[in-house]
């Protein structure tokens, strides 16, 4: 509606002595001119711009003899001004230099009251209780001065004349106006009683006046009359503002409704606010400005939505807190248009005297400018069918609809070009679609659009704005001509004879039709109305106009699908059909009368009507018409007269004309009923002629905004599935809605709201607040407008619900389930139900909270509707609202039921809050068990903090997620999930920070390291109960990926744990099993056996190493690459690892592996027993072979020959195909070290299997040398081994080359395990693979599948290791974890 803007402005009147401070300011009708008098002086100031034209400085005798200036009242032509105490002034126009000079002294005897212009004639009221007529040129006319005393007042007109007299000698009227839509004054008497006076017949004498007046007004202090609405609003001395409306039948005075703050917004002033000092309506009727004795200004929508007050927030306090004095208002005036308000602050305690000073300054009353940014609704009202959001300022307009280059998406683009009106026209269903939510609702942003200064300069103020459907052409129009703006090409449009513009003024506002802009206005040279079309492509010129003449003055204009409707100011309804023509190369409308409607009886005065409107809303639904087709047509016409909503339909009552007889044009020729009225105090209304078969409710229904009493929509209902309406159902239905937001506008499909809010922003502490003169900046604050939006769904649901509607209820919402905000929606309607219900001191005879439960259960969403409304609400209303909708232990149950785990962790939260410790430790244990198996480590982590949290009896108050964990499992699993887990994740990704693979020797010490409380212990031992027979599961059901990941997430201490399961959950019962699962949950695929591999030239060695490096470089590359995006740089990295590891290894094969070819096998050739080679060797040879893809050299000095046939190619293409995913490959070799680490080794020979890894066998065999172990172990792994290659013969040949490769192993596993005598003995894994292979192809594939996956788990370890170089501490324990890559023995 009306919104403030920026700052007031002070206009400098400085004046010298009290006697010229201003006290009264009063614009002209045409507020072009405003008269500010003071004391002793009459100054007429200019509007735009602000600047003061002439003075008249009175006599000071003359102001001793009559007294001091009061008030002015201006000639309705601007060429006089009456001034209380000394009237009549004649100013003599030569454009704005201006001639004041005194025309007459009129002395009426008594103090002058108040003046009211009322056509040619200027009435004064007299503090003696007379009302004079004066005519404007100071002649009496020889009428006398009617006496009040003579009036006779009743409650009403028809009780004829014999209402009561005043009857008091000294009762006279203090303030009063003319209302000329209700001819007559509405006055306030010094007693505080108020009424209203007209004329009985025209003569206007005392015995031909009546009055009335409502009798429960005792305490009026001023009066202002709206005459488009017919309001009268009367002030009061209780700070309310009490507006009055005449009832037509009875001429009684009715109360429209109230201007009162509420204790609820305003607590600490509510009721401080002193009498009503002024009130004011804006220009256009449409807004109400009042201010207090005691200062505070606050704005009001014509039916009292309140849109601003300055007595709280920014306005009242400063930012660090204090009170400051409200802003007292002397006088106050609207300017142009309503975007300027004229006002005289009054002596605020600012402005004292300085008495330090000598030349003590009196802060004087000032001028002060404040500036308003309006609706465009106020003024051209035939917006209301746009979705967009449209301000318009004094110079710029503001937007909603966001750049319109981005709007513009293909479909738009495609609607813009000139296509056939019919395709672009919304019939078809969906046919325009609204614009996206995005662009609407978007961001807080305006797109301010500045008007053009050339066209401004001639033009100010503007009247009408108009923007065309898709949002991206704006058209203006102001004093004379109009201008159109494209958000497209960023420019402007005027005239270009600039005689055309200044001959024409639009009359009754503008809209867009398509790409032509449809207007009303009055030529000046030709003294006609017309209807014009322009084109917006083309020049704008008459040239490319559409006129049609008129027969009276446009008053307003609007636009539905093809037709325009107008209506006139001789209360006639005319309805245009609208269409493109082609003419040759130009494109012009073509534009038909269709239909004349005369409304002159039913209208009173033409001015009352504020908006018209043509709709396809009828009080049939649709569903009953004869023709469907129908439900679109234009239906009905809408018109908002002073507030009163009439609805005139088609009648249909006659013979209906079939289609196929009539041609399109006799259809719409139907006569209208008589008018109906559909509602009351109606300031805005919306309605939509697209059609969607989803959302009839929404795009069917009217939508109109109410004032204070919110908005309120009629909806049609209607019958399920298509059956036929009951006879006694009426299809329509007017329901009533709060929003907190003033509408601006509907998004009807998204079920939204739009609007615009003022907020402020202080900048006092910018200033020192002892400066001499305070600064506007410092005593306001800055106004900004920001846009809206609010939901309505839930209020509408809500309320049909109330009225046992609830299978259209169902169906609205339904319809709107794919909205994003729907669960929102839901959750709003329950929260609003409960809060009312539960907080409710009288007991509720029919409570709805039980209804609203009952209808959200009928949505998948019900379990989180329920437990988000009952999170944000307080914990006293919790048992009325589960009284309603059922036990939350059930509404847990069904969460695990339905696998909605978040959601059953919210129930937690209130189970824990409303049953005994135990009830929720058992729920928490069922959510805890079945989130470990969904494997939503959030959640479980949130679960462990929970559980301990009920177990230390801090329920209150669960503790932060638990930290403690053994340095081994942080280290390891760190490493794991940054660097496997995450599935998107490369590794530049992530930071060198997080790959410190610390490894201790993991013992078991439960999962928190830090014992505090006894208590604690139980708990944590339950938890860890938990923990450990997930793992169990999972390791039985061979999910090695979820056990790490389970791990790895949880901090779980997988080592500690496997050491202790080794012989139990640890073991692996079925290899074949195992091994199958393995390869489908890693996605790594069985190996494959090449064509060419039989006669493979792999049979030397020099070959097979050469192949190995290929391959290396392909397959390891990843792994090493990820190390250096970690940080280090190749060459860094590639020196500290062969410093770092190379020594270390060297040493610690000597120790652990058993041949003595280690000192040769770097660099050179590699035998063809390469398995038992030292892994450290292996892998140094891989790291410089494979560091970059140019850093070949030093293979080179070895291999001479490096020439590849086309079968060792393919060979190495075999082999990399059987490899499985890097991510996986990583993982894997985590838990392989996982597995060697603690012991399993059987565990870590299914995995070598899978990665082909000959050389953790030769560890395991170390193993088994070295150290004791368990014999049972060795001949679980023999026996799972020899399964493995029966079922390898069978299914999966491509197995064999490795199981051959290992047979040396595995026989030697086999004298092991003879050998031994002790059962619990350790054996490497390494040991034992297949031993029962010889073919001829084992020679060839064991050299070159086993080194490559020497080196590959060799890269992988060196990674672990390198990373770990900074934990020196612990470097003893881990030398042959060091050794090998992930392959690391048990320390």
């Amino acid at each position: 509606m009306y919104f403030l803007s920026g700052w007031p402005k002070r206009l400098l009147c400085a004046p010298r002595s009290p006697a010229e401070a201003p006290l009264h300011v009063q614009s002209d009708p045409r507020r072009a001119f405003f008269a500010v008098l003071a004391p002793a002086r009459l100054s007429i100031w200019y509007s735009r711009p602000s600047v003061l034209i002439v003075t008249y400085k009175e006599s000071a005798k003359s102001s001793t003899q009559f007294g001091s200036y009061k008030q002015a009242e201006w000639r309705p032509d601007s060429t006089m001004i009456a001034v209380s105490g000394i009237p009549h002034f004649k100013e003599e126009h030569c454009a704005p230099a201006l001639n004041l000079e005194m025309k007459k002294i009129l002395d009426l005897q008594a103090p002058i009251m108040s003046l009211q212009s009322v056509l040619e004639d200027l009435l004064v009221a007299t503090s003696d209780g007379l009302l004079h007529l004066i005519h404007w040129e100071g002649m009496t006319n020889g009428r006398k001065a009617i006496n009040l005393s003579t009036v006779p007042f009743s409650v009403d007109l028809q009780s004829s004349r014999v209402g009561s007299f005043l009857g008091f000698a000294d009762v006279h009227i203090k303030d009063m106006e003319y209302c000329a839509t209700l001819d007559g004054f509405a006055v306030v008497f010094n007693d505080g009683k108020v009424g209203f006076i007209t004329p009985v017949s025209s003569r206007f004498t005392a015995e031909q006046l009546h009055g009335v007046w409502p009798q429960d007004v005792i305490d009026g202090t001023c009066v202002a009359v709206n005459n488009k609405y017919r309001l009268m609003a009367f002030g009061c001395a209780s700070g309310s503002v009490q507006v009055y409306t005449i009832d037509n039948t009875t001429g009684a005075m009715l109360l429209s409704h109230k201007l009162e703050l509420t204790a609820k917004q305003y607590p600490d002033i509510w009721n401080k606010t002193g009498a009503v000092k002024m009130i004011k309506w804006s220009p256009d009727n449409s807004a109400v400005i009042v201010t207090w004795e005691h200062g505070g200004l606050s704005l009001w929508s014509v039916f009292g939505a309140q849109l601003i007050c300055t007595l709280g927030g920014d306005f009242a306090y400063r930012s660090d807190g204090t009170k400051k004095d409200p802003l007292k208002i002397n006088s106050m005036s609207w300017g142009a248009e309503g975007y300027h308000l004229w006002v005289i602050s009054g002596f605020g305690p600012q402005y004292t005297e300085i008495e330090s000073d000598l030349r003590s300054i009196v802060k004087q009353p000032s001028i002060l400018l404040f500036q308003f940014i309006k609706s465009v609704l106020t003024v051209n009202p035939c917006m209301s069918n746009q979705e967009q959001v449209l301000l318009q300022g004094e110079d710029r307009l503001y937007l909603n609809c966001g750049e319109a280059s981005q709007t513009q998406n293909p479909k738009s683009s495609a609607r813009t070009g000139h296509i056939p009106t019919r395709e672009k026209s919304p019939f078809a269903d969906g046919g325009l679609e609204s614009q996206g939510l995005s662009t609407l609702l978007g961001h807080r942003h305006w797109h301010v659009v500045q008007i053009s200064s050339t066209y401004l300069e001639s033009n100010w103020p503007i009247r009408f704005s108009a923007i065309d459907e898709l949002g991206q052409n704006i058209a203006v129009a102001g004093k004379f001509g109009f201008a159109h703006y494209s958000l497209l090409t960023k420019k402007w449009k005027l005239f270009g004879n600039i005689t055309q513009e200044q001959n024409m003024i639009v009359t009754g506002g503008l809209a867009w039709w398509n790409d032509f802009m449809v207007l009303a206005c009055y030529n000046l040279s030709d003294r006609q109305e017309e209807l014009r079309i322009y084109l917006r492509t083309s020049n704008l010129d008459n040239a490319f106009a559409h006129v049609t003449k008129a027969p009276a003055e446009t008053l307003l204009l609007s636009v539905f699908r093809d037709m325009v409707v107008v209506f006139r100011a001789d209360c006639s309804i005319c309805l245009y059909s609208i269409e493109r023509k082609f003419d040759g190369s130009n494109t012009t409308a073509n534009v038909q009368v269709l239909q004349e409607v005369s409304m002159s009886r039913y209208i009173p005065h033409p001015f009352l009507v504020v908006s018209v409107t043509l709709t396809s809303v009828s009080t049939e639904n649709g569903i009953t018409l004869k023709m469907p087709q129908q439900a679109r047509d234009a239906e009905s016409i809408m018109l908002n007269l002073a507030g009163q909503l009439i609805m005139m339909q088609r009648d249909r009552s006659g013979p209906q004309i079939r289609e196929k007889d009539s041609n399109p044009n006799q259809r719409k020729l139907l006569p209208f009923c008589p008018p109906v009225v559909l509602a009351q105090s109606v300031e805005n209304v919306w309605t939509t002629c697209r059609a969607n078969k989803q959302k009839r409710h929404l795009l069917e229904a009217l939508w109109l905004s109410c004032g204070g009493a919110g908005m309120k929509v009629w909806l049609p209902l209607f019958p399920r599935d298509h059956r036929k309406p009951h006879s006694f159902l009426s299809q329509r239905i007017m329901l009533p809605f709060h929003i907190n937001i003033y509408p601006l506008a509907v998004l009807f499909e998204d079920a939204l709201v739009l609007g615009a809010v003022n907020d402020t922003l202080l900048y006092d502490s910018l200033y020192t607040r002892n400066s001499a003169r305070e600064q506007l900046e410092v005593l306001f604050p800055f106004c900004v407008v920001e846009r809206t939006s609010q939901i309505y769904l839930h209020h509408i649901l809500r309320q049909l619900l109330v009225r046992n509607l609830g299978e259209q209820a169902l169906l609205l919402a339904q319809s709107c389930a794919a909205l994003p905000y729907f669960p929102h929606v839901l959750e709003l309607m329950l929260h609003e139900v409960l809060e009312e219900e539960a907080t409710s001191r009288e007991p509720i005879p029919d409570p709805l909270l039980p209804t609203v439960a009952k209808f959200i259960t009928e949505f998948p969403l019900f379990l989180q509707t329920v437990v988000h409304c009952a999170r944000k609400t307080e914990y006293a209303l919790w048992n009325y609202l589960f009284a309603a909708v059922g036990n939350p232990k059930d509404l847990f149950e069904e969460c695990l039921m339905a696998q909605d785990l978040d959601t059953a962790a919210s129930y937690l939260i209130i189970l824990q809050n409303m049953e005994v410790p135990a009830v929720s430790r058992q729920h928490a244990t069922l959510l805890f068990n079945t989130a470990l198996e969904q494997g939503k480590w959030d959640l479980c982590r949130h679960m462990i903090r929970f559980l301990k949290a009920i177990g230390s009896g801090e329920s209150e108050t669960p503790p932060s997620t638990p930290t403690a964990q053994e340095p081994s499992s942080s280290g390891g699993f760190e490493f794991f999930r940054n660097r496997s887990i995450s599935l998107s994740q490369s590794a530049e990704n992530v930071p060198p920070g997080k790959f410190s693979l610390q490894k201790t020797l993991s013992m078991p010490s439960g999962p928190s390291g830090k014992r505090c409380k006894d208590s604690d212990c139980a708990e944590n031992m339950y938890i860890d109960m938990m923990l450990w027979r997930h793992a169990r599961r999972l390791l039985e059901d061979v999910r090695l990926k979820d056990l790490g990941c389970f791990a790895a997430q949880l901090g779980f201490e997988l080592i500690s744990w496997l050491c202790k399961e080794r012989t139990r959950a640890a073991r692996v019962d079925n290899f074949v099993v195992a091994l199958k699962r393995l390869h489908k949950d890693f996605l790594w695929p069985l190996p494959i056996i090449p064509a060419s591999s039989v006669n493979s030239p792999f049979k030397n060695g020099k070959c097979r190493t050469v192949g190995e490096q290929l391959l290396k470089s392909q397959s390891s590359d990843p792994f090493l690459t990820s190390e250096m995006d970690a940080g280090i740089t190749n060459i860094q990295r590639s020196q500290s690892w062969l410093s770092n590891i190379g020594p270390t290894h060297r040493d610690t094969d000597i120790a652990s592996s058993p041949g003595p070819q280690m000192q040769d096998a770097f660099l050179s050739p590699l035998s063809n027993k390469g398995d038992e080679c030292s892994i450290g060797s292996a892998t140094d040879l891989t790291e410089s072979s494979s560091m970059v893809d140019g850093d070949w050299t030093v293979v080179d000095e070895n291999f001479s020959t490096l020439s590849l046939t086309q079968s060792e190619l393919e060979h190495i293409s075999m082999e990399l195909a059987s490899k499985g995913p890097h991510k996986s490959q990583v993982q894997l070799r985590y838990l392989l070290h996982i597995f060697m680490e603690a012991g399993c080794l059987d565990w870590c020979v299914v995995i070598s299997l899978i990665l082909r890894e000959s050389s953790v066998v030769s560890q395991i065999l170390s193993i088994a040398q070295s150290s004791e172990m368990d014999g049972e172990m060795l001949q679980n792994i023999k026996t799972g081994l020899h399964a493995v290659d029966r079922w390898a013969s069978t299914d999966c040949p491509g197995y064999k080359p490795f199981l051959n490769i290992i047979k040396p192993q595995l026989q030697k596993l086999s004298e092991i395990t003879e050998e031994q005598v002790q059962p619990d003995t350790f054996q490497p894994v390494t040991v034992g693979k297949t031993p029962e292979q010889s073919s001829p192809r084992a020679e060839e594939s064991r050299g070159s599948s086993s080194r490559a996956s020497i080196s590959q788990s060799e890269t992988g370890n060196n990674n672990v290791v390198s990373r770990n170089e900074e934990d020196t501490t612990q470097a003893d324990d881990e030398e042959p974890f060091q050794d090998g890559a992930y392959d690391c023995s048990v320390s």
